[in-house]
C-alpha cells in the first residue's frame, strides 16, 4: 500500500498555473450537473437490482449492456486516453471520429475536457495540482485516508478549481472536428440512452423491452463504466504493486484490470505514459491494446508507441533498489 503524501495547497492562495476558480454561480451549477450525472445512474442501477427479483434479466439486456460497455469503455481508454491525451498511436480521421464520439457517450465530460484533466493529473501526480489524487488529504490516520480515496474517486468532481482546457489541450482546439464533438456533449449524452433504448425497442419490438434496455444498457452501464473509471483514479494510486520507478504513487492493480480494459496496470502506465501497451506481460489482461493493435493490422492504426526492453529493464532495476 502507498503511503499518502500530507500536503495541499492552501484554499486561500491562488491556483496554480493552468488552473482555474470557478465563480459561486457556476460551481453551483456544476454540482448540479455532477449529481445529475452519478445520482441518476445509481438511482437506475438501484431499480435494476430490485427487477431482478421480479421480471428479470434477459439475454437481449445482457448483450446490449455489454456492448455499450465495451464501446464506450473503449472509447474512453482507446480514444479519450491513449489515443487524444498521450498521442500513443495515429488513426485516420473517421476513427478518430468514432472513439472521441464513443468516449463522449460515457459521460465522463466532453472530450477536451478529459484530455485537459488527464493531462494535468500526469504532471502533477499526486502532488498539489493533481485534480484527483488521494494522497492530499490534510488529515492523518484512517479519516485523512478514507477523505483521500473519496475525493479522488468522485469528491473532485465538486471542487471549486478547475483545469484550463487552452492551456492543457490546445493541440485539440486546433482540430475543429474535436471541437465540435465537444460541443455536441449534451447531445450525445442523450444519445448514450436513447441508442441502448432504441436496440431493445428493434429487439423486442415491445416497449418494456425497450425501459428494460435502458435501464440495463444505459443506466447501469453508465453507473458500472463510472465507478470503474473512478477506482484507477483512486485505488490505483493506493493499493498494489509498484514494479516501476515514477515520481508519485501510482500502482498496478489486476482485479480492475478486465474491466477496465487494462487501464489498472496504472504504474506501467505512469512510467511509460505514451506506451500504447499497458498490460505488457502475457499474464496482464488489456483489451485496449488488444484493440489498437487489431487496428493496427487492418491498417488503421500507425505510429503505434511501445516499450523497448532496455527501457523496461531500467525502470524495474531503479525500483527494485528504491525498495529496498
Amino acid at each position: 500500500m502507498a503511503q499518502r503524501v500530507m500536503e495541499s495547497p492552501e484554499s486561500t492562495t491562488a491556483p496554480l498555473p493552468g488552473i482555474v476558480r470557478l465563480s459561486p454561480r457556476n460551481m453551483k451549477i456544476q454540482r448540479w450537473v455532477v449529481l445529475a450525472l452519478t445520482l441518476i445512474p445509481f438511482a437506475g442501477f438501484v431499480v435494476a437490482m430490485v427487477s431482478l427479483w421480479g421480471r428479470g434479466f434477459t439475454g437481449t439486456d445482457g448483450l446490449i449492456m455489454l456492448g455499450m460497455y465495451m464501446f464506450t469503455g473503449l472509447g474512453v481508454t482507446v480514444g479519450f486516453h491513449r489515443l487524444l491525451t498521450h498521442h500513443s498511436f495515429d488513426t485516420p480521421k473517421p476513427v478518430r471520429i468514432l472513439f472521441a464520439t464513443a468516449g463522449s457517450m460515457s459521460l465522463q465530460g466532453s472530450v477536451i475536457s478529459w484530455v485537459a484533466d488527464h493531462r494535468r493529473h500526469h504532471a502533477h501526480s499526486d502532488k498539489p495540482g493533481d485534480p484527483h489524487s488521494p494522497h492530499l488529504a490534510e488529515e492523518d490516520g484512517v479519516v485523512g485516508v478514507l477523505k483521500g480515496l473519496w475525493h479522488a474517486h468522485t469528491g473532485w468532481f465538486f471542487d471549486e478549481e478547475r483545469t484550463e482546457r487552452e492551456r492543457w489541450a490546445p493541440d485539440m482546439f486546433k482540430d475543429p472536428v474535436m471541437v465540435k464533438i465537444d460541443r455536441l456533449f449534451p447531445v450525445l449524452s442523450v444519445l448514450t440512452f436513447v441508442l441502448p433504448a432504441a436496440l431493445g425497442y428493434a429487439f423486442t419490438g415491445t416497449i418494456g423491452g425497450a425501459f428494460s434496455a435502458l435501464l440495463w444498457g444505459g443506466l447501469v452501464r453508465v453507473f458500472l463504466l463510472h465507478h470503474v473509471t473512478w477506482s484507477v483514479n483512486s485505488i490505483c494510486h493506493f493499493f498494489g504493486r509498484r514494479p516501476f520507478d515514477t515520481t508519485d504513487y501510482s500502482t498496478n492493480n489486476w482485479p480492475l484490470a478486465v474491466l477496465s480494459f487494462g487501464e489498472s496496470w496504472h504504474n506501467t502506465h505512469h512510467a511509460f505514459p505514451t506506451s500504447a501497451v499497458h498490460g505488457i506481460e502475457r499474464w496482464q489482461p488489456d483489451m485496449s491494446a488488444f484493440v489498437i493493435s487489431t487496428l493496427e493490422k487492418f491498417g488503421l492504426a500507425n505510429n503505434v508507441k511501445r516499450i523497448p526492453e532496455r527501457d523496461l529493464e531500467k525502470k524495474k532495476k531503479v525500483a527494485d533498489s528504491s525498495l529496498r
